[in-house]
């Protein structure tokens, strides 16, 4: 999995603090814009984030590209609808040559049932690339093609969009594929905009655990790893 932080909006934070100081100040834009300094920065952040106005985070977006993910991962991503995507065609983009397929740790792990991945995987090739060769149209061929094919997309969220998703996908509890593809995009993230998501991460980082009985029991861990992310 490759992941990379393409752009994101011009100083995040001093956007969303600008952003946020407008709400509450009387003074005109290019005074404001004038004024406030790094400390005026921090201090509206912390306080914007405290009395849950987030609205103002959504002046800052940021847009990720990320490569050699499965269709499973990109199929739980969209569900996440506050955010635009792009993903690669399986129509326009032909697997005569062998696709990639991502293999989960459970399955790469076990010798057997690697093999048995491997050799289905390389069935449902030959049935593709047979189709392809007999005429068949890749859009319509593509039907054969397993969940774990590999795919590439980039993303664009806003921050208030990005806090709610890492919340839900770096828990514990989220499929491994998606969170370590969370996670990845937090610590690029937090290197862009480090007041922001100080405290990003899944949601026991900054409360109790929101998953009651289905709690992990690693509330401790989990706080002291994600505090710590860079």
């Amino acid at each position: 999995m490759n992941i990379e932080l393409l752009h994101h909006t011009p100083e995040p934070e001093r956007t969303v603090a600008l952003a946020a100081r407008l709400c509450y100040s009387p003074t005109g834009l290019a005074e404001l814009k004038e004024k406030i300094g790094s400390g005026d920065i921090r201090q509206f952040i912390d306080k914007i984030m405290s009395l849950g106005h987030h609205s103002v985070l959504e002046h800052a977006s940021f847009t990720f590209g990320v490569e050699g993910i499965s269709r499973v991962t990109s199929h739980q991503l969209v569900r996440h609808r506050v955010a635009s995507y792009s993903q690669q065609s399986q129509r326009y983009v032909s697997h005569v040559e062998r696709f990639d397929a991502v293999v989960p740790p459970s399955i790469d792990s076990n010798e057997e049932a690697k093999r048995i991945f491997d050799f289905t995987v390389g069935v449902v090739h030959q049935a593709y690339k047979q189709l392809v060769e007999m005429g068949v149209q890749p859009e319509d061929a593509r039907y054969l093609l397993p969940n774990a094919t590999e795919t590439k997309v980039i993303i664009t969220m806003n921050a208030r969009e990005l806090l709610h998703f890492f919340k839900l996908r770096c828990c514990m509890r989220a499929q491994w594929e998606i969170r370590s593809m969370a996670v990845g995009m937090l610590k690029l993230a937090k290197q862009a905009a480090p007041t922001i998501f100080r405290d990003a991460g899944p949601g026991c980082v900054a409360g109790p655990c929101p998953e009651g009985e289905f709690c992990c029991g690693r509330t401790a861990q989990v706080r002291k790893q994600f505090r710590s992310l860079t």
